[in-house]
């Protein structure tokens, strides 16, 4: 005897609540059970022959009945319950197929929502015999059979089952009995339908079915419903709203709170409303589905394949210089060249190539970690680690510290000095590395044009084309002053060092100070004002500590231990403070106003699926692009009006802190990253339309004249 292969499938959503149902039995349920091992229901295995016949298979069927009232489970139970499995037990030579299932029917308790069965149920199974058996003997076969019953509790039931069947040479030998009842079941499978076509793709709400069938078909769609064959992919209890267009037929179907990561296909069983059957041939209820899932309807760049991917990572990666996260880092960098306009062309070409490495390495880690925190579950993306209070608060008290020195207050010789000299220091190719290192770090909160969706494809594909993507955004970054650097003679046109340049250095620390200032505004989105006030006090020990060090760069070793302890107490407090109130603070202060709603998925859908217009600003108070279309373009009166005229309903996605309702809406459009305009021209019919990352008016209008 030789053991079959055990067919298990996922649990689903429902697994945990199946739990906690199973917990929640009464104190006298194992004891019934101990009793009666298949509570409220039994099973028994059927064959459609009589004889087994050498070589030519044949189906057997775990036949499930169920008391009044109770139900068992399809292969995706849906809110609640657990998958029927087989662990067969058969003879050498024997092989057993996959169960197939008929079509469930949708068990509704509100809010929830399941798929199974009840009274009697027959799950077939294909049974392939040997091409050589003994003629007269008789063949055993048997599995153990798991499942769940629910009615207003839910029970775990097993049995042994198994079925003797004599070896006979010769035709079929069906048993009339159950042949019968077994292709009464095979009518109830999902069929194929050639002639249709099934393509699915994804929006903020979740998935839209989309159906080309024949016009024979169309008028039957008013209550259909499509069953997922995978887990947490779906709400089971939401509405399903179906939209005609022409040849075609959309359904809406709302994704799951449980659903992480892509979905590349969409799998399932789309049933007729209630006695009515698909034109397909010999007629059925129920159609297999298999469709492509495909990541926003209307991406405006066509198709994103590896090498279209990395060409967007390098033109975005050169356009990120350009954006306003990245200039106080990258003017003190061009600074820097200033200063080496007599240096060595040799000298000039380390000192780039150590900056490009700064930039590249940068970007490959942040792809690694974002690789890795996704690996563990967690939701995240570009600019995720800005989504920590602890991390603003350090960036903030590092520009801070970095504009002090650009004023002068730290001297040479000390040890924050040499944090100060990161940006723009001539000697040392680990200043340049540094401030590649830097630049990176404050380029997070901006997306460039088609870096969007290079990002998007990158976190959906296998690790090193992932990571190639991000090495391609640090090349294309970097290599704007790769080049400068490797044509030292271009550094000749550049103004001669002299003693302007002390003055340029100390203007550039106010862009720094900016910086820090925003950095302190979204630590307060983040913390709330509290948190904002203790950072104020970790600032203002930072500047304490840098004045003592100034004051006494080379005081006796009393004042010298004096002055490097005041450094270390300071740096304690910024550390302790960031770390203490990183989960402190309301986020009131960061919720929409009254003409903005907070983004829910099951507004969207239900906003869209009434037909009304629907636009989604996903936005974050560290993304300074967002920020800029924010005062520029979305706030203005002439956009706000052009809104309340077409009755657009507006939704705020504020990435700020981590969101991972709002995380999963981004990657529905391939996105991982702020900001991202979302126009829904009105009615699930339309597909939505992503507006550009540099928004202007004039774009914005043009879209809406389409409502």
């Amino acid at each position: 005897m030789s053991k079959g292969r055990a067919l298990r499938t996922g649990r689903g959503s429902g697994a945990a609540l199946t739990a906690a149902l199973l917990l929640s039995v009464p104190c006298t349920a194992p004891a019934q059970q101990a009793e009666d091992p298949s509570p409220h229901s039994d099973a028994t295995l059927v064959s459609e022959v009589r004889a087994v016949t050498p070589g030519r298979s044949f189906t057997v069927a775990l036949r499930l009945t169920m008391d009044p009232g109770w139900h068992s489970y399809w292969i995706n139970p849906g809110d609640a319950g657990g998958t029927t499995t087989l662990d067969w037990t058969l003879p050498q030579g024997f092989s057993a197929g996959e169960i197939q299932w008929p079509h469930p029917r949708r068990i509704e308790a509100p809010p929830l929502a399941s798929y199974g069965y009840d009274g009697q149920v027959l799950l077939l199974v294909d049974i392939e015999p040997p091409p050589q058996l003994e003629q007269g003997s008789t063949v055993r076969l048997a599995a153990r059979a798991d499942w769940v019953v629910c009615e207003e509790i839910c029970l775990p039931a097993t049995a042994d089952v198994e079925l003797e069947l004599p070896v006979r040479a010769g035709p079929p030998h069906p048993d009339t009995d159950w042949a019968t009842a077994i292709e009464r079941t095979r009518r109830l499978l999902p069929q194929p339908a050639p002639d249709w076509d099934f393509t699915a793709w994804r929006d903020a709400a979740g998935f839209v079915l989309e159906i080309e069938a024949p016009e024979a078909a169309l008028e039957r769609f008013d209550g259909a419903y499509f069953f997922a064959a995978r887990a947490s992919t779906i709400r089971h209890a939401a509405p399903q709203p179906v939209v005609r267009d022409g040849g075609r037929v959309r359904i809406s179907l709302p994704a799951s709170e449980y659903l992480h990561g892509a979905v590349e296909r969409l799998r399932g069983v789309l049933l007729a409303p209630p006695g009515a059957v698909w034109p397909v041939a010999g007629g059925s209820p129920a159609l297999a589905v298999d469709a492509p899932v495909t990541i926003g309807p209307v991406a405006a760049t066509g198709p994103v394949t590896f090498w279209v991917a990395l060409l967007f990572a390098l033109v975005g990666g050169l356009i990120l210089n350009l954006m306003p996260c990245v200039f106080p880092v990258l003017s003190i960098k061009v600074l820097g060249f200033v200063q080496q306009g007599g240096a060595s062309g040799a000298a000039v070409r380390a000192h780039g190539l150590a900056f490009a490495g700064g930039v590249i390495a940068s970007f490959l880690a942040l792809g690694a970690a974002l690789l890795v925190i996704r690996a563990g579950g967690t939701l995240v993306g570009w600019g995720f680690h800005l989504q920590s209070p602890a991390v603003v608060g350090v960036l903030a008290a590092l520009f801070f510290v970095l504009g002090l020195g650009l004023l002068g207050v730290l001297q040479p010789g000390t040890s924050l000095t040499r944090l100060g000299g990161i940006l723009g220091a001539p000697d040392g190719y680990g200043s340049s590395f540094a401030a590649g290192v830097l630049a990176t770090i404050v380029a997070t909160p901006c997306i460039a044009p088609l870096m969007g969706a290079a990002l998007g494809f990158a976190l959906t594909r296998p690790p090193l084309q992932t990571l190639f993507v991000f090495g391609a955004l640090g090349v294309g970054m970097s290599l704007p002053y790769a080049v400068l650097s490797a044509r030292p003679q271009l550094l000749s046109r550049l103004p001669r060092p002299g003693a302007w340049m002390e003055t340029v250095r100390q203007v550039l620390a106010f862009p720094l100070f900016a910086t820090s200032l925003w950095l302190l505004w979204v630590f307060g989105r983040q913390t709330g004002v509290d948190g904002v006030t203790y950072l104020l006090v970790a600032l203002l020990s930072l500047g304490v500590a840098a004045w003592v060090l100034w004051r006494w760069p080379s005081a006796s070793t009393h004042g010298r231990r004096y002055a490097v302890s005041r450094a270390a107490v300071a740096a304690a407090v910024t550390l302790a403070v960031v770390a203490g109130v990183r989960g402190a603070g309301s986020r009131a202060e960061a919720e929409p106003d009254e003409l903005w709603r907070a983004f829910s998925a099951a507004q969207v859908a239900a906003e869209t699926a009434a037909g009304r217009p629907v636009f989604i600003d996903f936005t974050a108070a560290w993304c300074l692009t967002c920020k800029v279309n924010e005062r520029v373009v979305l706030e203005t009166d002439e956009i706000l009006e052009a809104f309340e005229a077409r009755d657009v309903a507006l939704f705020k996605a504020d990435w700020t802190r981590q969101d991972a309702d709002i995380t999963r809406a981004l990657e529905a459009f391939g996105r991982t990253g702020v900001p991202l305009y979302v126009l829904y021209p009105g009615g699930p019919e339309r597909a939505p339309v992503l507006l550009p990352t540099i928004l202007t008016k004039e774009i914005l209008l043009t879209a809406l004249e389409d409502i």
